[in-house]
């Protein structure tokens, strides 16, 4: 039987919850706002379902060779500036569409909290489009993917790595229809933080539009747009938005972020998509900051569908060096570390409004890296890393 005690060993893929033959498990909302598994232990019968399709007991093994990478974009110029980088998600979507596909996907509803949804139209893709800084709520999903699969249809999942983890945990085996995209993922902000971040800025008007990714000051300073009807309520770069910037800096992020059981190509997927990031150092003849995606190929499955796409897309073949070169995208390999005020920033949830916490918790941090910084600086300069090494030395 599923019992969380410790919130890093649970990311939320609601797989435990999907497989249970008696419906005894629920997903509930705890005071962070994320989604964990409880079960009703006088219905539970104690067959052991809900911890066999758990990626964190039983986490795949990573691949065995590093993946094919490609520097790629949609030839398509209206596709990449509503896209969060090179447009390539919707481009492999479109693909499966063409062939009678489902597509599955993240999506906002109409008060913009995250589900996940599918779609068997190209028009209903454009709900996909863009990146959703938000824990997504699958429901049913892994159970509707089954039944897709299962009456023969070629099915698209896309998700982060710890959702398609569990999908491909839930399945139990492998479909020869099923085709599956994880993105990079740095982490997942918390849904209740989204929903109080919302709900101030509507105080005075109906929010209409969002974008966490707005590239009107260039793809590399992306930023978070949101609007009404008349104009924009909100608009700040990456590293001005405070939403953005506690997201990035792991201050509203799920504890299983901290340990994800995703990471290092363990998801199961077919096909890996990111930014490219260094394209600008490594090939700026190609680079105009509209954006480029970058597609690591996993499987034999993710090159045919990669290669399907062959007519619709620019892609460059890339050293895998130029992937993680200088923590490019480190979260591929590595979990994310803990803002040190996340405890106090979810301790006081609720107690003021939302940026005024975020703000004060992010200047903290910031005055305790510097002070952190300022020490090591000081410790390189009087040689202590020096001394402490030559005094280890003498231990031994």
């Amino acid at each position: 039987m599923i019992d969380i005690r410790d919130k890093e060993k649970c990311c939320g893929c609601t797989a435990c919850e999907q497989i249970c033959p008696k419906v005894c498990i629920s997903m509930k909302e705890d005071s962070e706002g994320f989604l964990y598994p409880f079960v009703d232990s006088q219905l539970c019968i104690g067959c052991g379902s809900c911890e066999k399709v758990c990626p964190v007991i039983h986490p795949f093994k990573p691949v065995q060779e590093l993946p094919q990478s490609f520097a790629c974009k949609t030839h398509s110029e209206d596709l990449r500036l509503q896209s969060s980088s090179g447009g390539m998600f919707t481009t492999l979507a479109s693909k499966m569409i063409d062939m009678r596909g489902v597509v599955f996907g993240a999506m906002f509803k109409e008060d913009w909290s995250v589900v996940h949804g599918y779609t068997e139209t190209m028009e209903g893709l454009k709900q996909f489009q863009g990146s959703k800084y938000v824990q997504s709520d699958l429901g049913n999903t892994f159970q509707t993917v089954r039944n897709f699969l299962k009456e023969g249809r070629l099915v698209l999942f896309s998700g982060t790595p710890c959702q398609v983890a569990g999908l491909n945990h839930f399945l139990k085996k492998k479909y020869e229809n099923l085709y599956t995209i994880d993105i990079v993922c740095h982490s997942i902000p918390s849904p209740l933080v989204w929903k109080k971040y919302l709900k101030d800025k509507q105080k005075d008007s109906c929010i209409k539009h969002v974008t966490f990714r707005d590239k009107s000051a260039g793809w590399r300073n992306y930023g978070l747009t949101m609007s009404n009807e008349f104009q924009n309520v909100e608009k700040g770069t990456k590293d001005e938005n405070l939403y953005m910037r506690g997201f990035l800096e792991n201050l509203t992020v799920r504890p299983s972020c901290f340990a994800c059981p995703a990471r290092n190509y363990t998801s199961g997927s077919d096909i890996m998509l990111a930014d490219c990031w260094g394209l600008d150092k490594y090939h700026p003849e190609i680079d105009d900051n509209k954006g480029m995606s970058q597609a690591l190929i996993l499987t034999e499955k993710g090159q045919k569908l990669f290669d399907a796409c062959h007519n619709d897309i620019f892609a460059l073949r890339i050293p895998y060096e130029e992937v993680e070169d200088k923590d490019l995208h480190l979260p591929i390999t590595a979990s994310v570390p803990p803002h040190p005020y996340r405890a106090y920033f979810f301790a006081n949830i609720g107690r003021q409004p939302i940026e005024d916490l975020m703000a004060y918790c992010l200047k903290r941090g910031d005055l305790r890296s510097k002070r952190v910084a300022n020490v090591k600086k000081i410790g390189r300069i009087l040689g202590l890393g020096r001394i402490y090494r030559i005094w280890k030395e003498r231990k031994k």
